[in-house]
């Protein structure tokens, strides 16, 4: 049956008739949609669709193609009371219901609502009271809470649900020993003995699922509380009759099972609130990185301290100098500008070694300044510093649903009515075709309202992506959403940018070479020129022979020959540095040997320069863009798991070449420009249709790349680029990491499909338990109680094989760590 939702959208950037009738006629012409009509003049779409075939982001999809923009708000309501997969449904829908509402996502582990609306239609007032009829706690707007309120609430929710479990335990207990001790009292029948203990025990403890359940019932939300609710009143008003002798008789005393029912689905919540708590600890252990003050300084021309002046966070402007003392946190993105010191930043990136910062290099906030005083100008403040911005992305990816959840989410929204049906068959089963008593056929049904659990299925997929979200991150690598760990799981070809991504991007001098018995100081006149150019080569130079302490002498009449190198004259010598042509071309004569020692070097990936010295070659210079370390490994851990490798590079094919074969890359593409990489993609996509293409780059000029594959990977190692254009983002350039991202998300995918497995198999198992299946011949039936354990312990058990992901270890590292 189609579900019908009609929806007024916002459009951005219409200009006249013509955008309206564009954006109206794509509309139309989307399957899914049964009538779309654009106004101008409002700026909206009137869309009338079937919201099981089309999305808003199909809507939106459609809309940005044609270069307009559907405009929505997003809110984050924080919320409190989801306990299982249809509470997360029931709040779903029922916002969904709402006119303004376009885009609803519940996140089950951390009771977040996040939801895209338009705010002339709907606010946010609104939704939180809808959230509150459908029987939820509205708690405000995600941020409104700081740590110590939602941990206030945390312990206080515990201290609650702790508090019924031993009413619940002790009354139940005593009830049974009762019945079972058949303890009189004058005046009281055992029945009204039980009936006048348990009543007000029994109010408490049952009264938030009851609550919740009725709620339910009111707003035609079928959940589980209603299920656990029929329970718990079937038991419970079967006593108060069969006390009474109304329609049952006194064997009827179920007044222990009735309290023992919601005492165990509390310990079951208990147990629940605990290990969802820890499944977000990750992000949690994220946001306790962000310190509380900061040390502002004013400084003199010298760097000297003139005065000091602790400030709030929040209080951090742009500029401002910040004192930061060994052993504190760096409370803003910032520059060093007086003092050196390690800084541990593997909270950042998951290196464990400090790094080294001095004058002129970037710090970021959270990261722990090790051993020395430093003193640094502020960057980045606020949402915009590099460790907000990785709590943002951590967060959206741990509340996204890869596609695999869809088919829990089907499931579920038929579980509960199904459970209800077979509990009424099963009950006139036994009671009217094979004859059992009323007592049996009432026990049976019990048992199958409260052991029929949806609320493992639901965690099954949100717990694993969360915990193994939050396990990525914490080795520096950041995926975006669920879906980047379901596609990562298909991959079978990597695709690798060379420069910044395979290398280091850095040329570094490797050879200094005198030739023809010159005595001429290479280093040196080579220095002296290059220092005179802006080239990423010469800057190299220029560094080296800073670090070997070479002289450097004025230069003269400096030109740079486009294309073939640099000219000048040092103590009135004529200098040329470059490569063949600007030596031929200044009538310089270059020896077969000579030749030969620089084809040698260019063979070998190095980048050869000449230095010729008043027309006489006196030397070669060599650098070379530096393979990383890890890189021929990792190119090895994914041939091991059957992964085909590419580098496409605009470098030389020869160059490309050898960098190829000293890691073992399979396929190599060179001569390429930036925009032709992301063609091979493509082609590669296309010739792929069993497998997903991954590909690897640094996140500036690979973005296009990045963006078209199945999997894109950014090496940016922070920049905003990588954070805006990769799947993935790698905080540190290391490709293991790239093998890192795959394992983990194999691992969480294989998670997910076990904790649905087992999911499926408790109930698979337990329903036909409950049922009685075993009772005829053997005797043995599931009792309610039981049955109500056994439903809780499923979902802590999906929840306890997700957290395992918490200890998760990439084989890529434990070969690395060993």
């Amino acid at each position: 049956m189609a579900k019908t939702k009609t929806m007024d959208l916002p459009i951005e950037g219409m200009h006249c008739a013509s955008c309206a009738v564009s954006i109206e006629k794509s509309l139309n012409n989307v399957e899914g949609i049964d009538e779309a009509s654009v106004d101008l003049n409002s700026e909206k779409a009137h869309v009338v669709m079937d919201s099981k075939k089309v999305s808003i982001d199909d809507i939106d999809k459609t809309v940005s193609g044609l270069g307009y923009k559907v405009r929505t708000d997003e809110v984050k309501l924080r919320t409190h009371g989801m306990h299982c997969a249809s509470c997360v449904l029931t709040i779903e829908k029922g916002l969904m219901r709402m006119d303004g509402v376009f885009k609803v996502h519940a996140d089950l582990t951390t009771g977040i609502v996040t939801v895209e609306y338009d705010h002339n239609q709907i606010s946010v007032d609104e939704m939180g009271k809808a959230i509150e009829d459908f029987g939820f706690e509205y708690l405000g707007l995600e941020g409104d809470l700081n740590e110590h309120d939602e941990e206030e609430i945390y312990e206080n929710d515990l201290k609650e649900k702790r508090n019924r479990i031993v009413v619940g335990l002790i009354f139940s207990g005593l009830l049974m020993y009762i019945m079972y001790a058949h303890v009189m009292v004058p005046y009281l029948t055992m029945g009204e003995l039980s009936l006048v203990i348990s009543i007000i025990p029994f109010i408490y403890v049952a009264y938030p699922i009851v609550k919740a359940g009725l709620t339910g019932v009111f707003h035609k939300s079928l959940n589980m509380d209603v299920m656990y609710t029929m329970g718990i009143l079937v038991a419970y008003g079967s006593s108060v009759l069969g006390t009474f002798g109304i329609v049952l008789d006194s064997s009827f005393m179920l007044y222990d099972t009735a309290l023992m029912l919601p005492a165990f689905l509390m310990i079951g919540r208990y147990l629940e609130a605990k290990a969802k708590r820890r499944t977000s600890s990750s992000i949690k252990s994220l946001i306790g990185l962000q310190p509380k003050t900061a040390i502002k300084v004013t400084i003199d021309e010298k760097g000297n301290t003139l005065s000091e002046e602790e400030i709030p966070i929040e209080n951090i402007q742009i500029d401002d100098i910040l004192l930061v003392k060994p052993g504190e946190k760096v409370p803003a993105d910032s520059e060093v500008v007086v003092g050196k010191s390690y800084v541990d930043e593997s909270m950042i990136n998951g290196e464990p070694v400090p790094k080294l910062k001095e004058k002129g290099e970037d710090v970021f906030a959270g990261t722990i300044n090790q051993d020395g005083i430093i003193k640094i100008q502020a960057k980045k403040i606020g949402k915009d510093t590099l460790l907000s911005q990785i709590i943002e992305l951590v967060e959206r990816a741990q509340s996204s649903k890869p596609p695999v959840q869809g088919f829990a989410d089907r499931v579920v929204s038929v579980f509960i009515p199904v459970i209800i049906t077979i509990a009424l068959v099963v009950f006139a089963l036994w009671y009217f075709v094979l004859g059992s008593t009323l007592l049996f056929a009432l026990t049976t049904m019990i048992s199958i309202l409260v052991v029929a659990c949806p609320c493992a299925l639901g965690l099954a997929t949100p717990t694993a992506v969360t915990v193994g979200v939050g396990r990525a991150a914490e080795y520096g690598i950041l995926i975006k959403n669920g879906e980047t760990l379901e596609t990562s799981e298909k991959v079978n070809v990597a695709v690798f940018d060379k420069t910044g991504t395979i290398t280091q991007g850095k040329p570094e001098v490797v050879d200094v070479v005198t030739l023809n018995d010159s005595d001429v100081d290479v280093l040196s006149y080579v220095t002296s020129i290059e220092k005179n150019s802006n080239h990423p080569i010469a800057n190299a130079i220029v560094d080296y022979g800073a670090e070997k302490n070479t002289d450097v002498w004025d230069v003269e009449d400096f030109e740079n020959v486009t294309g073939k190198g640099l000219k000048g004259f040092i103590n009135n010598e004529e200098v040329l540095v470059g490569n063949k042509a600007l030596l031929e071309a200044n009538g310089v004569e270059i020896s077969s040997d000579n030749l030969e020692e620089f084809d040698k070097f260019v063979s070998e990936a190095k980048t050869a320069v000449f230095l010729a010295v008043n027309k006489k070659v006196s030397g070669i210079l060599t650098l070379m863009d530096k393979i990383k370390d890890n890189s021929a490994n990792a190119i090895s851990q994914l041939h091991d798991m059957d992964i085909d490798t590419y580098m496409v590079t605009g470098d030389n094919g020869k160059t490309a070449h050898v960098v190829a074969d000293k890691v073992g890359i399979d396929h190599v593409v060179s001569d390429v420009l930036p925009n032709e990489k992301l063609d091979k993609v493509e082609e590669l996509q296309k010739d792929n249709e069993k497998g997903k293409v991954l590909f690897v780059g640094d996140g500036i000029n690979d973005a296009p790349a990045i963006t078209g594959a199945d999997i894109g990977i950014a090496l940016g190692e922070g920049t905003d680029v990588a954070m805006e254009s990769g799947d993935i983002v790698l905080m540190e350039g290391d490709l293991e990491n790239v093998v890192a991202s795959v394992q983990i998300s194999k691992k969480v995918m294989t998670r997910i499909k076990e904790n649905i497995f087992w999911a499926f198999a408790y109930n698979a198992i337990l329903i036909p338990l409950a049922a009685g299946v075993l009772y005829p011949a053997y005797g043995i039936l599931f009792r309610p109680e039981f049955s109500a354990l056994a439903m809780a312990l499923s979902s802590v058990t999906v929840i306890s094989l997700s957290l395992l992901l918490k200890s998760y270890v990439p084989p890529v590292k434990k070969a690395s760590q060993n």
